[in-house]
Formats: structure tokens, sequence, C-alpha cells
């Protein structure tokens, strides 16, 4: 099985790293719920004593609150377009999507919390229901609304358009044109002049608009459900729309990272290559045009879409650098050996090599390597990138010359959560003088931990000391221009169609290997797949002797329609392991095929543990400046920042000071 990085054996026996990183690092304030994973999302909006429907609506509420209904943005990792389908990457990354990712979102939490969920194809829209008191009940989280029916039971797709069918069959005279029923709706004539099931939401304004979308409204309503869908036959009809699972926000740093998020964005985001669409929020402040309503729902923030930065500036010339690696093989710092430059080869008769990771929560939208070369008279330094996990590596551009360098990232980490850089040195007196690498990244404003006037009360905590590894991959090779594709972590495919995962005939697996750089703690996959036939499905299974023996985890099974998603967490690892497969596999007598496939090896790091936390936020009063800098010396605080006027944020900084 292929190792996350390579190993050299050193000449020399290398110095023993002191603590150099904290994982699981959060800021919350008591005015923005914490949705930085399935758990906290639960802890937030889900309570003890609720009853199904109250969960079915907190469910509804939550998406309402962290998505706006917006132009999607495109990661390429699933198959529905490439919209992102993963409700706390979402929340936290994104904070806009379409209704079909608004669809998958609700499947994924009512699933989360024991309901039974799934999604529907309507007449140019995308809906959801979930199942409790013994029926279906919508939730269109997308255009923020239900429809409550007279008993005061939340009404089901299959009643929306039995009730407007039937009235468009009584009044055909709408049926060509929707659009000319605005009028009717005009002075809360939607209440009465239309079909019954829809009279009764507090979803419209008085002219029948509704408030997330103020050009879309009642008549358009009546057009979703009249009957025309994705469906058999053409008609509305049952339509998973599949999600990925596992992602959380983990924020993580070495001694000379920084993390700056801001409630600001530079107009940035993940399409603007032009792969995908833009969103329109991006440029549209809070309780403005169509984010008018976002207040309401406790929006602080300025604007949806936020940009921000990561800065990693290596500590090289007193070791702090081996703390943060995960390969540093026959080299010397100035501290050691008092020599220069920063970081050198230890012994020039052999090959030296630093390896880091660049993980974050937040998609990378752009990057910069800087760094200060040095080549001795007879040495060279390379520089590759890893973006499957190790796996396979690309060349950067290599210097032919001592002096400063710069690369441009973006062709390599645009769109991505997780990368390696690789520095290879030889030849006595080769090294380093500095090295920093920064990125742009986006993420949402929204679930930043905001502030409002008066005392606000912020809690600082460092969560369990992990990291993880993920594969995540688009489940087709012909979107390689854009994405990962699976066959980029190397699985090992039995009896699929080439390019899919796919099987071809009556039987087919797909066996991923993964690899942690520290002890495994728990493997957390699944995947959205087709199993047509109630015989079909998948086997969902893990090995930890290199595929000499599986365990079967579950079975995803059929009959699905046009899909479902199941996604597991395997906590009984072996000790010490930090190799395993994971390995699906098929059973097709119709159609046996998976969508979108994600694996979390979870895994603690080597001198991981509390290291303090300088949190800085930065605001405005009525234009004038303020700031509040905290230093996190314990791994659970709580303190206050009070604001003596309506604050306008602007950034929150997390960084851990140097020694």
């Amino acid at each position: 099985m292929a190792c996350l990085a390579p190993q050299l054996t050193a000449a020399t026996t290398e110095p023993t790293p002191p603590l150099g990183s904290i994982y699981h690092v959060s800021v919350t304030s008591d005015h923005v719920p914490d949705v930085s994973s399935l758990a906290a999302w639960k802890k937030a909006f889900i309570t003890d004593g609720m009853s199904d429907r109250d969960k079915a609506i907190a469910i509804w509420r939550s998406i309402t609150t962290f998505k706006q209904q917006d132009i999607p943005p495109c990661e390429f990792l699933t198959g529905d377009a490439g919209d992102v389908h993963d409700a706390i990457k979402t929340f936290n990354v994104y904070g806009y999507g379409l209704c079909c990712c608004a669809a998958s979102n609700v499947e994924q939490l009512a699933r989360y919390v024991g309901l039974e969920a799934r999604g529907w194809g309507i007449n140019g829209h995308s809906v959801s229901e979930i199942r409790y008191d013994g029926a279906w009940h919508l939730f269109d989280s997308a255009l923020v609304c239900y429809w409550p029916k007279a008993d005061g039971s939340i009404a089901s797709v299959d009643e929306m358009v039995a009730g407007v069918t039937t009235w468009l069959d009584q009044n055909p005279q709408w049926k060509a044109d929707f659009e000319k029923l605005r009028p009717l709706a005009q002075a809360n004539g939607w209440k009465t002049n239309g079909p019954e099931i829809l009279s009764r939401t507090t979803a419209y304004d008085e002219n029948g608009r509704l408030v997330v979308t103020p050009w879309h409204g009642w008549w358009a309503n009546i057009a979703e459900y009249s009957g025309p869908g994705n469906g058999p036959n053409g008609k509305a009809g049952v339509y998973d729309y599949g999600y990925s699972q596992g992602y959380e926000l983990n924020i993580q740093l070495r001694r000379g990272e920084t993390l700056t998020r801001n409630w600001s964005n530079k107009g940035m985001d993940i399409d603007m290559d032009g792969k995908g669409g833009r969103p329109l929020c991006l440029g549209v402040n809070i309780g403005e045009d169509f984010m008018s309503y976002s207040r309401a729902l406790g929006d602080l923030a300025n604007q949806r879409v936020g940009n921000g930065t990561t800065r990693y500036q290596v500590g090289l010339a007193d070791g702090s650098f081996r703390s943060g690696a995960l390969v540093a093989d026959n080299l010397a710092c100035t501290s050691e050996d008092k020599a220069a430059p920063a970081v050198h080869v230890r012994d020039g008769a052999a090959p030296a090599q630093l390896v880091l990771r660049m993980p974050s929560s937040y998609v990378y939208l752009g990057g910069t390597l800087a760094y200060d070369a040095v080549i001795g008279p007879k040495g060279a330094i390379e520089v590759s990138l890893s973006e499957n996990n190790g796996l396979d590596w690309k060349s950067l551009p290599k210097p032919a010359a001592s002096g400063a360098q710069t690369v441009d990232l973006k062709p390599f980490v645009c769109r991505r959560y997780d990368y390696q850089l690789r520095f290879s040195l030889t030849g006595a007196g080769t090294g380093l003088g500095s090295l920093t690498i920064a990125h742009d990244i986006q993420h949402s404003q929204r679930a930043l931990p905001a502030l409002a006037q008066g005392a606000n009360t912020i809690h600082f905590s460092a969560g369990a000391q992990e990291s993880t590894v993920t594969v995540e991959a688009n489940s087709n090779t012909a979107w390689k221009e854009n994405q990962h594709v699976f066959t980029d972590f190397h699985p090992v495919c039995v009896g699929l169609t080439d390019g899919t995962m796919r099987v071809a005939g009556g039987d087919g697996s797909v066996a991923f290997p993964i690899t942690t750089p520290g002890e495994m703690t728990r493997l957390r996959f699944g995947c959205n797949y087709r199993a047509r036939d109630a015989r079909d499905g998948w086997d969902m299974q893990v090995s930890f002797d290199g595929g000499k023996t599986y365990t079967t985890v579950d079975h995803a099974a059929g009959s699905t329609g046009n899909g479902s998603s199941k996604y597991v967490v395997v906590d009984k690892i072996p000790p010490q392991t930090r190799e395993a497969l994971v390995r699906f596999v098929g059973t097709q007598r119709n159609t046996t095929m998976i969508s979108i496939v994600r694996i979390d090896a979870d895994y603690k790091p080597a001198n991981a543990g509390f290291l303090p936390v300088q949190v800085t936020y930065r605001w405005t009063e009525n234009g004038h400046e303020k700031s509040n800098v905290h230093l996190a010396k314990t791994a659970d605080e709580t303190y206050t920042i009070t604001c003596a006027e309506k604050p306008v944020l602007a950034a929150i900084t997390l960084e851990v000071p140097a020694k």
C-alpha cells in the first residue's frame, strides 16, 4: 500500500520535535449557532423532548438560516452538475446554493437525526419531504416556505400537487401563462383567489412575493406544483438529490500559522474561473435586496461570501518546522549548529527532505509559495506538490540559482482543501533561508462568530487533538479537467465500467487505500449510490491487513430508484493502525453505481496538543476602529467583548504566537 509520504534514512538522528500543532480550534459567539460539524449542528438545533414535527421545522429553519438561494458553488465533486451537496460544508464554506442543494441538505440532516426524508423533482424546482406522524410533509428550505393545511399539519408534495392541479382544472385560463396570475396576488389576494392549499403560509408578503426571492412567489409556486416534473411520465416525482457527508470545521494551527476570516470579500469566489456560475449574493449586503430577510433570521454579517487568508511562515532557524512537518529528514537548522542558511542539508553526502501538509477547513481559491533558496556548489533543490495525499507528485518550477523564489499555487490548489509540499535538497550548503506559504480562501460570513451591540459572550475551545486524511473525488473520470477523480487515489477496481464506479456485469468492487501519518482513530465513509433492483446494492467493507481480510460494516441496499445515500462510522480500529482499505462491493441485476464517495480517516498527529492561541477581533463603531486581543491559555475559556455601538465587523484572526 502506498505511504502518505516517502521516508528517508538520515545519516544522523534527527532531534525530537517539541509540541507544535493544535487541532479543532473553535471560537463561537452567543449570537451565532455552532454548525461546525453534524454533532455541533444537532446540539444547536435539536433539543431533548422535541416532537418529530419540531425537529423537522428545526431542520428546515437551520438550512434557511445558513444557506441563501443562489447560483450554487461548483466543486465538481458530485454528479449533480458538481454542486456542493453537504449541509455542514455549505453552512461554513459557502452559505449559498440552489434548490437541489437545499433538498439534499434536508435529506442529510433529517436522516442524521433518525427521520425519514426524500426529495422531489417538480416543475422547474427541487423540494424535500420529511416523514413523521405517519405522513410526509413538504419543507422547501430553498424558497423558505412550507404550507399548513386547515388542520394545522403541513402539506405533502402530493397534497400540494392535488390542490393546485384541481384548482387549475377549474380555472384552465391560467395554465398557458402563470405570470398572468401576479395581479391576483395583490393586496393579499393570494389568500382567496387561488388554490386553497396555498392560502395559509406565512412565506408570502401581502403581494404574494417570497421574501427570499422577491421576483418569485405565489404565481410561480402554482406553476411548480402544477403537475410536471422529473418523475415517471414527466410528472412530479420522488428524486434523491444525493449528498456527501464527512466535512467538518477543524481549524488546525502550527507555530507561525495564521488564519484570518473576513466579514468582507475581494470579489473572489470558487467559480471566478468561469467553470461555474458566479453567485448573485457576492456583492449584496445583508438586509438589502433579496438578502433582506436574512436579518430577521439573526444574520449579523455584512454580506454572505467571505474572502479570508491563511499564512504559514515556517519557523526554520529555530527548528520549529520539525513539529509541523510530515517529513524532516537529514536537515539541520541554525539554532542547532550555528550554520547558514536557516535550514540546510545536515550530511552533504545524503539527500535531505522536507514535506509539509497544508490542510484547510476552507476551500482554497489560490496560493503563493515564497522561499529563499540557497544552493550549494554541487547542490540542487527540487520542489513538488501532491494533490492526492502523497500518492503522486507534480514538479513545481525548479530554482536555477540561489535567491528569492515565488511560485503561483493557484493552478494546483484551487478547489482543494488539502495538499502536500515536498522540498528535496542535495549537496552541502544547500538549504532554505525562509519559507512562507499563503492562500486566499472562501468562507461564509454567516457562520462566523459575530458580535452585536452590547455584551458578547465568546467561547474558545480546542477539541480532540486529531486531524483527518480525506478521499473525495468525482466518480466519473471525464471530469478530470475540473477536479480530482476517483482513480487519482489509486483504487483497485474490479468489474467496473471504465472511468466510472458503475458495475459492468453482475458484480464489481472498488477498494481505496488510505494512510494516515499518525495512529488512526476512526474511519468515516459512505456514498451516494444507485441500486435499482431490490437485490442490487453495495457492501461497505474495511480491511486493516492490506486486503487479506475484509469486514462488512454495512450494506447500502436497493431498490433506490434514482439513488440514495449511506454513511457509516468505524471506531474500532486496531492499535497503531496507519493504513486501511475501504472497499465497496456491488451486486447488479439492473443498475448499481456510486455517484458520490467520501472517506475520512481521523488520526492522532505527532506533536499535537494544546498551544496558546491568540484570538483577535477587529470591527468599527461609528467609523472608529476597535479591536480585542485575547490569548487563550487553556483549552476551554469564555470571555466577553462589549460593543458600545452597533459594530461593523471586519475580521477575526487566529494564530499561535511565536515562542
